[in-house]
């Protein structure tokens, strides 16, 4: 296992360049052969570098969580950001909006009447908008028939409404994510055409997320907008949905105690997150050892069970953890150490850390 000596402290992330690099020409070309646009969500990576790499391999533009992201990734040249959330806009993030709308092309999500008018009230009319329509999540968004009233009454606010947008996010289950492709689908066809009875033609039909985004559904979609699909993490090897030669995000990490099948590592919950699906089964994986599992998670110390059959590491070796969930291992980071196979090739800073008004 690749220890990277010119590493002199640990735990730190590692991002396997031509890992990360497949992955993104496989989601760009499968969106590509289905006739889709492919607009990335850069809250798993927050990092200028990778979304770079993004709009390299056929990026349409970026999708991000916050206003903040927005303006991070636009000071450094993006200029096609959607902020995939209903906003409940003030004076002051109004005033942040239409600042961003002056120098990118900028769409935002809304869910209801009193959010457009207060969207237009605050941020004038310079954005686009996306009605969020409920596909199953039941978290933020409307019932898809109720779609076309919303963006009746965001058109009435003055608003430009250019389509629906939605996240299939009960698609985190054991042997779920076929079904919530096909629940997504339906979802997003009724609500295009509540748009059009309501008298608006939706000419941005978005959804996905990585575990249903490779999955190939009669949709009318134009747009998909996964996220982790460009690390990998835990969950989504729990999912089935990648392999673990699709992992690219790791945490190299050093065996600090180590007795009988168990180890004790030097990364915990303030570098892996602690994040854990009621059906994962461990805090993390080990990469390269797929029995093993991380059964324990204090904040500086992972303790994992190490398969009897694998050659089991001593005091001071170094292994690779695959986080739970990728998203939140990154936030905790001020930086990412880029590496192509055993060479360390730079240092990327997680520039949107933190950004969370």
């Amino acid at each position: 296992m690749t220890s990277f000596p010119e590493l002199d402290a640990t735990p730190v992330l590692v991002v396997d360049t031509d890992v990360l690099d497949r992955n993104l020409t496989r989601m760009a070309e499968s969106a590509a052969a289905r006739g889709l646009a492919l607009r990335p969500h850069v809250k798993t990576h927050k990092c200028v570098e990778i979304a770079r790499r993004q709009l390299d391999a056929g990026a349409r533009g970026l999708t991000v969580a916050t206003v903040s992201e927005a303006e991070v990734f636009a000071d450094a040249g993006a200029d096609d950001l959607f902020v995939a959330y209903p906003l409940w806009v003030d004076a002051a993030r109004g005033a942040r909006l239409r600042a961003l709308a002056g120098r990118v092309r900028l769409t935002v999500g809304i869910e209801s009447a009193a959010g457009a008018r207060a969207l237009a009230t605050h941020a004038g009319t310079g954005a686009g908008v996306l009605v969020e329509i409920d596909s199953g999540h039941h978290r933020t968004g409307v019932p898809p028939e109720r779609a076309g009233d919303v963006a009746t009454a965001a058109r009435d606010a003055g608003l430009d409404v250019v389509g629906i947008f939605t996240f299939p996010g009960h698609s985190y289950g054991p042997g779920v994510p076929p079904r919530v492709a096909a629940e997504e689908s339906a979802a997003l066809t009724a609500a295009a055409a509540s748009l059009r009875a309501a008298g608006t033609e939706p000419s941005v039909i978005s959804g996905g997320s990585s575990p249903t985004a490779l999955i190939e559904v009669r949709t009318d979609a134009t747009e998909l907008r996964p996220g982790v699909y460009v690390f990998g993490d835990a969950q989504q090897l729990e999912l089935g949905a990648i392999t673990e030669r699709d992992i690219a995000l790791s945490a190299l990490a050093t065996v600090v105690s180590a007795r009988d099948d168990v180890l004790v590592l030097d990364a915990g919950s303030k570098i892996l997150g602690a994040d854990r699906a009621p059906w994962a089964t461990g805090y993390g994986r080990i990469l390269g050892i797929p029995d093993a599992r991380i059964v324990a998670l204090s904040e500086h110390h992972a303790t994992v069970r190490w398969p009897t059959e694998s050659p089991r590491p001593g005091l001071g070796d170094r292994v690779r953890v695959v986080p739970n969930h990728a998203c939140n291992a990154v936030n905790l980071v001020d930086e990412l150490v880029a590496v192509s196979g055993d060479v360390v090739v730079g240092k990327w800073a997680v520039a949107a850390r933190g950004c969370n008004t």
